[in-house]
């Protein structure tokens, strides 16, 4: 923990010197595709000493450029010399449009087996007013959970505090009373997947100057203000992987990932239809879906393939037959995300909005499928608007690259934005998350 606290905050350091110098990309390395928007900061606390909660900016999209992804496979780099080309392709096309050149990034994946945990911690106050350093001994009296090896925290966010008997303070500064608790969501990943990740944006000659988990920006990017507030899951659905991520109180409280996406409908379309996966996604995009009508029977796409076989590359298949092949691994991912929310304890919220996002969400009928298994209000989600961004990344697609262009200028509190104390960390394992907090709020 302590080599990632020292790490987390000198990359902090290095996104207050981005927005000092007023600019910084955002990059999310998808498993599809890699895409890349330069933002101006233009805000009036740019260039503030950004004490946590403050450091708030406003921005506009000036560049931004996507590219197919390379080397990426559920959402974690397989081929660095592959990914570094498509990060470099995708940089350079944003820096062109931007008319500039940018050195630090801030960069978003998913995959890498997320795992989150609630904690707890609790000190003694003097006397006076609740102080900063009060509030990084309360963080650092947080039980660590033994996470086990090969693992790194991601995401360390204070959700909650409580003075005394008062709970769900977003911030107890200048209060004054005779004990602090804090509830924390602590995210770990794999360490290969965030090595990697560091290493590929090195050789691009880019400044790490922060790193997200997609599913945490996704869900920035596509809930709305009720939503983050009462509980809401967003369903981040990528070509690799389906990241998934639970609000509450405006905080991040779980998240986890499915190791399918789009990518996984594609290649059973190729080996169903015997095409190419160019000639499946092709397919997918144009005539797929997961509800089949009368008029689906129908209803006949010409397959177009180009094997060199004329009689093969006519062929015809039913709209019907398309969607039997593709909605069997649709239920699989829904199902799956299903499982994963039954375990977060997500029924107990008080809102239990589920909103779908990412590329995959576009599937025609996705939305009725996925109230039908997952049993709750289902909406499309797109992101937000955000000033200067092309229409061209307005999309579904974009959730996480809007969403991390969003936690670029509204950083939540993370423990390395305090000096902590250097106390040692004891180590003992946690229950999931979202029960834990239904538990203790």
């Amino acid at each position: 923990m302590t080599d990632l606290y020292h790490s987390q905050r000198s990359m902090r350091a290095l996104r207050r010197a981005a927005l000092q110098r007023g600019v910084v990309a955002v990059l999310d390395i998808g498993s599809s595709k890699i895409a890349c928007l330069v933002l101006r900061f233009e805000g009036p606390d740019v260039g503030a000493a950004n004490a946590p909660l403050a450091g708030q900016s406003s921005f506009r999209v000036i560049g931004a450029a996507t590219t197919r992804s390379r080397g990426v496979r559920f959402g974690e780099i397989e081929a660095m010399g592959e990914t570094e080309r498509a990060i470099r392709t995708a940089v350079q096309g944003a820096q062109k449009m931007a008319g500039l050149r940018v050195d630090h990034v801030i960069a978003c994946f998913s995959g890498a087996r997320p795992r989150s945990y609630g904690l707890a911690g609790e000190v003694a106050l003097g006397e006076g007013p609740v102080s900063e350093r009060d509030i990084a001994r309360v963080l650092a009296a947080c039980d660590l959970p033994d996470f086990g090896p090969g693992r790194e925290v991601l995401h360390a966010q204070p959700v909650n505090f409580a003075l005394d008997h008062r709970s769900g303070l977003g911030d107890p500064r200048g209060q004054i009373g005779n004990r602090l608790a804090v509830d924390m969501h602590l995210l770990t990943v794999e360490t290969a997947a965030v090595e990697h990740l560091l290493h590929a944006v090195r050789r691009c000659d880019l400044d790490l100057a922060g790193l997200a988990s997609s599913a945490y920006a996704a869900g920035l990017a596509s809930l709305v203000e009720d939503e983050q507030e009462l509980g809401a899951a967003c369903i981040d659905m990528g070509g690799g992987a389906t990241g998934l991520s639970i609000f509450l109180k405006k905080h991040m409280i779980y998240a986890d990932a499915v190791r399918m996406g789009g990518d996984h409908v594609t290649a059973d379309i190729a080996r169903g239809l015997q095409v190419s996966a160019a000639t499946a996604e092709r397919i997918k995009t144009f005539y797929g879906g997961v509800v089949a009508t009368g008029m689906d029977d129908r209803e006949m796409v010409e397959i177009g393939a180009d094997t060199g076989d004329w009689d093969k590359d006519r062929r015809k298949v039913s709209r019907a037959e398309l969607i039997g092949i593709m909605r069997p691994r649709v239920e699989e991912i829904l199902e799956e995300v299903r499982a994963r929310l039954e375990a977060a304890g997500f029924e107990s919220l008080p809102g239990q909005q589920v909103v779908l996002t990412g590329g995959a969400s576009l599937i025609p009928g996705l939305d009725g499928l996925a109230a039908r298994i997952l049993g709750q209000q289902v909406r499309l989600g797109r992101p937000m608007r955000v000033q200067g961004l092309p229409q061209a990344a307005t999309g579904a697609g974009f959730a996480a690259a809007v969403g991390l262009a969003l936690f670029a200028a509204h950083p939540q509190d993370e423990c390395w934005d305090f000096e902590m104390p250097a106390e040692r960390y004891p180590a003992r394992s946690l229950r999931r998350a979202v029960k834990w907090f239904r538990e203790n709020w």
